[in-house]
């Protein structure tokens, strides 16, 4: 499916500096259907912004029939072109992680699911999906009723609770207190050898979830991180796995998000026998 590629600017309560959120949208394109609507997929970047990678991945998805958002993540800081992969830029990225607040991350995805619920051409189904910060902030992102299905590549900060200024962000706490029990469908994706999610990280991720009786599936794979970036991976991109993957993902958006399934029925309740 061909796509199309245009971006929004919008202001935000929580910048002080007034400075608006770029919110790129990569949109299914079927000629001689200009009425065409779709599902809306939020695609969360690393700590680089939209970068070319991040935008190949989201171009993907679009090109699978979803309207895609990328927000610009650190629109409080400087302007929405990407953050070079360099020691430099990675610097910067990390720097600013810690310097936004959590409530602005949450701002930023609330009013990316707000901008994909209004367009024309977008049915109001959303998922999210996002790697590495942007795995954290999709997994933010479930908690808002809209989000009924998030894919999370190595989500960082999620099991040291360190998203954010102060580093001290309530992930896990609300995932305890009922956030996401009863709500969309939740993916976890981690490499075994990823040194920035350890194994206790992972197994407490797994652990809180599935106390919290969350609808999640969690798959850990032979890779370290940022296997799926195609760019500037250090030797760690692994485009076999990274396309099982996304054939995964891809799974779930069109299960969750891909049908109008109608409302939800109660399953615990005994199945009628008929003869």
């Amino acid at each position: 499916m061909l796509v199309t590629k245009t971006f929004h600017d919008i202001q935000t309560q929580l910048d002080s500096g007034g400075r608006a959120l770029r919110i790129f949208v990569i949109s299914p394109s079927i000629p001689k259907y200009p009425q065409a609507k779709f599902p809306g997929v939020v695609v969360f970047s690393e700590i680089y912004q939209v970068t070319g990678p991040v935008e190949r991945f989201a171009s993907q998805i679009a090109s699978q029939g979803f309207v895609v958002a990328c927000p610009s993540i650190y629109h409080e800081f400087e302007g929405p072109e990407a953050i070079p992969y360099d020691v430099e830029g990675t610097d910067r990225g990390n720097k600013y992680k810690i310097e936004k607040t959590v409530a602005a991350f949450d701002e930023d995805a609330k009013l990316s699911i707000d901008l994909l619920s209004t367009l024309p051409n977008c049915n109001g189904r959303i998922g999210a999906t996002g790697m590495c910060l942007g795995g954290h902030l999709a997994f933010r992102a479930a908690f808002d009723q809209r989000v009924l299905a998030s894919v999370c590549f190595f989500a960082t900060d999620v099991h040291s609770a360190t998203l954010g200024k102060g580093k001290s962000d309530d992930t896990l706490i609300r995932v305890r207190n009922g956030g996401l029990t009863g709500k969309g469908e939740l993916v976890m994706i981690f490499g075994k050898q990823d040194t920035h999610v350890p194994r206790a990280g992972r197994d407490l991720i797994r652990t809180t979830l599935d106390d919290a009786n969350v609808t999640v599936s969690f798959l850990e794979v032979q890779a370290q991180h940022a296997f799926i970036r195609d760019e500037s991976s250090k030797g760690r991109w692994d485009a076999a796995l990274t396309r099982s993957l996304f054939s995964f993902m891809m799974e779930v958006f069109d299960r969750t998000i891909g049908v109008d399934l109608g409302p939800l029925v109660d399953d615990t309740k005994p199945l009628e026998h008929v003869c």
